[in-house]
Formats: C-alpha cells, structure tokens, sequence
C-alpha cells in the first residue's frame, strides 16, 4: 500500500483524508437512495440548513461542537423538519415546495440567532461548506493498534448507523418509498417511517460536516443516487451502485484536488457530476445514446419487416400470374419504407439470410426471409380483419392501422386473435390470410 501511494505522490496522511471521504460518501449515497425515490432530493439542501439549530443546541449541552449531543440535536432537527413540512403540505393551503422553503430558512434563521446569542461559538463558515479533510485527518487517535482520525469514529458510527437502519426497515423504507398508500393498507405508519428518514439524513449531515463540508454532503446525498437510478429498477442494486459512484467520486475526487491544489470536496462533488454525465449518456436503459440506438435497431427492424413483407406479397402476385418473376429491383423494395433506416435495412436483411441478390440491383425472399415475411403478413390481415369485425371500420380505414400493429404481434396473440375470428381464412379485402 505505501507503495502504491508512493507512486501517486500520497502519504499516510492522504489515506486517511480520502477513507474520511469514502465512508461519509457512502453514508449519504444508502440515505439519498431513498430521498431520490421519494422525490425528496432537495430535502437534503434543507436539512442541512435546518440542522443548524440542532448542532448549536448540541454544543451548548456539551461544549463542543462534535460528537453524538450535537448529532443527536442534528437528528431531531432533521426530525422536526420533516414534520413541519408535512404539516405545513397536508394543510392543504401550502405546496410541498412551499413548505420546504419556509420551514428550512426559518429553523436556519433560528439557528442563525442561537449562534449569535452563544457567543463565541467555533463554528467556521468555510469550514462547513467546504470541510477541511486534511486538517480533521491529523487528529487521530489510536484504535486498534492504528492512528485513526477523530473524525472518522463519528462518521463510521453514522455509517453503522444509516446501515443498520435500512437493515431493520428494508420492507418498510422500500415499500414507503414506492407507494405510501400501499403501506398505510398494510399496516405500516409511512409518516413515521419518514420522519425517522429525515432523522437520519440530519444524523448524518452533521457527522460529515466537519471533515467534508454541507457542499460534499448535499452532493452525495443526491448524484450517486441519481446515477444508480438511471443504471437499475432494482432498490439492493440501487444502493450498491450508488455506494459504488460516491467511493469513486471521493478516490477521484481527492486525487484530482492534489493533482489541481484545490478543495477535495469541491473536487469529490465535480466527479460525482461527471459520473452522473455518464450514467445519463450510456446507462443501458435509460441512457440518452442507448435510446438512440435502441430507436435505430427499431427503425432499421421495421424498414427491413416492410420490404419482406412487399417481397412476400410481389410473391402472391406471380401465384396470381400478375408478375413474371419474384424478384424486385431494391429501388422499388424500398418504396415501403423511408428514411436512412429503408438504405440500411436491406444490407441488414442479407446479413440475417432473409434476403439475396438476383441479378443486378434486384432481390428476392430466402426460405428464412419467406417465413418471417409470411408472419409478418399474416398479422396484418388477422388485425385488419379484428378491426373490420370488432370495429365495424369502412374497408379504406384498416391498412394504415394493420401496418403498424403487425410488427408488434406475437404467434400467441395471433392465435389468439385466430381463434376469435373462427379461423377465418380471408381479410376484409378478401386477400387470404396465410
């Protein structure tokens, strides 16, 4: 390991200001889980406003300005924060913004007056917004054979903390989470369960506040939760991608400050931003460029699904002695469909075997491609054919809605559509139906 940080120009020092980083990150990732699925997310900008009131109360009972009295008065801030706004919205004459607003500029005004009529009170502005990691990483004390920092204790106890309660309440965070009314039906007080949510974050903010500022606090309550959102629909994945973001944003972070000479925190929230950037562009699912592509291979699907199903029936027309091949000039294969997915869409089809080349710019329907085209062919006249007995629509309204729907039916949904229709062997236009 000394090595290692060796080679990265670190000391000891700097592991201890960077495990700070990683624990409090980690801490408020498992908490902003949930506040980003409550949509609750500013909730977190306002407890650490309103705690303000807490932490002074908490000093003047012990006479410092850290340990578990000023977390505790930090927690049922959080506490009474959570409840006012919910007062203040179910009075049904306050938004919820609103009430967000009011309550945590008006505690943070209190706090604000309790901080000058306590005198001489340390607490530094630029301290809590910023923390000061490395100052806070040379107050150790020894722990189990290891110099550790003093600041590290609270927030490890914050992080066991914030883990044994979404340990005890993992059924009743998730399901007040996704639907509060589904939990009060079963019996679980969402109302409760949430002040003790609100509770926590406050528990939390004020433990990191000393070593890594609100600004590092507000950011991995937040971002890392965002990003996981956008990478899983599952809650246990959630919090461990979230956990997974906020350490990386804090390793980066840390190492980007020292490579730039400014602020960790600053640095930490800017990594946990670039990630969240990335998460938005190429999350599988939800990601900006993957819609794009996934919109792309759908277009293309359709356009090639377009020209089989002419070649199919140009097919038909040589049965019927209309046509004296089965072959069509790609020009004309394309009429069926537009755009730059109808140019891609038959090289697309030859890759897959459906289609080859007969002659010179003309192709004709392989086995493969003939028996995917006569699907195709027989969902639309089985929908035409639906919607002309169901519907009752004039013969001239029921191709345009056919084309669409038959790339989208399955044989189960065919057979079952069949069966409603008694088997019947001819659409509305009398074509047969294969």
């Amino acid at each position: 390991m000394s090595d290692f940080l060796d080679l990265l120009g670190l000391g000891p020092l700097a592991l201890r200001a960077i495990i700070m980083a990683v624990v409090c990150s980690v801490a408020c990732a498992l908490l902003g889980c949930y506040l980003v699925l409550r949509r609750m997310s500013l909730i977190g900008d306002a407890i650490s406003h309103a705690v303000l009131p807490g932490i002074v109360l908490g000093y003047l009972l012990s006479g410092q300005v850290g340990g578990l009295p000023v977390i505790a008065g930090a927690m049922a801030l959080g506490f009474l924060t959570a409840y006012l706004t919910e007062a203040l919205r179910s009075s049904g004459k306050v938004a919820e913004d609103s009430s967000m607003g009011i309550v945590f500029t008006s505690l943070f005004a209190v706090g604000v007056l309790m901080v000058t009529r306590a005198g001489n009170v340390d607490l530094d502005p630029s301290c809590v917004l910023y923390g000061n990691l490395l100052h806070a990483a040379l107050q150790t004390v020894p722990m189990i054979g290891l110099q550790v920092p003093v600041a590290l204790k609270g927030m490890l106890i914050a992080l066991a903390a914030t883990l044994l309660f979404v340990a005890l309440f993992w059924k009743e965070l998730k399901v007040t989470s996704f639907d509060p009314a589904l939990a009060t039906s079963m019996g679980i007080n969402a109302a409760l369960v949430n002040y003790l949510l609100m509770s926590m974050v406050g528990g939390v903010t004020v433990a990191a506040f000393e070593a890594v500022g609100s600004i590092l606090v507000i950011a991995m309550l937040i971002v890392p939760a965002a990003c996981a959102q956008l990478l899983t629909d599952r809650l246990g994945v959630m919090l461990l991608l979230a956990s997974m973001v906020a350490a990386l944003s804090a390793v980066l972070g840390y190492l980007s400050a020292e490579w730039l000479n400014t602020t960790p925190a600053g640095m930490m929230a800017v990594w946990a931003g670039l990630l969240f950037l990335a998460a938005v562009l190429f999350a599988p699912r939800h990601g900006v460029l993957s819609r794009i592509v996934r919109n792309a291979r759908l277009g293309i699907r359709i356009a090639g699904e377009d020209v089989i199903a002419t070649l199919y029936r140009v097919e038909e027309a040589k049965g019927r002695g209309e046509r004296p091949d089965t072959a069509l000039p790609i020009a004309e294969a394309r009429r069926a469909t537009h755009g730059l997915a109808g140019w891609l869409a038959v090289p697309s089809l030859w890759r897959h075997g459906q289609v080859r080349f007969v002659g010179r710019g003309r192709i004709e329907l392989t086995e493969e491609g003939r028996r995917r085209a006569e699907a195709l062919v027989r969902a639309h006249r089985l929908w035409e054919a639906y919607l002309g007995e169901n519907l009752s629509l004039p013969a001239d309204h029921l191709h345009e809605p056919a084309e669409r729907m038959e790339h989208f039916l399955d044989p189960r949904l065919m057979d079952e559509i069949a069966a409603q229709l008694r088997q019947r062997e001819t659409d509305p236009h009398g074509r047969r139906i294969p």
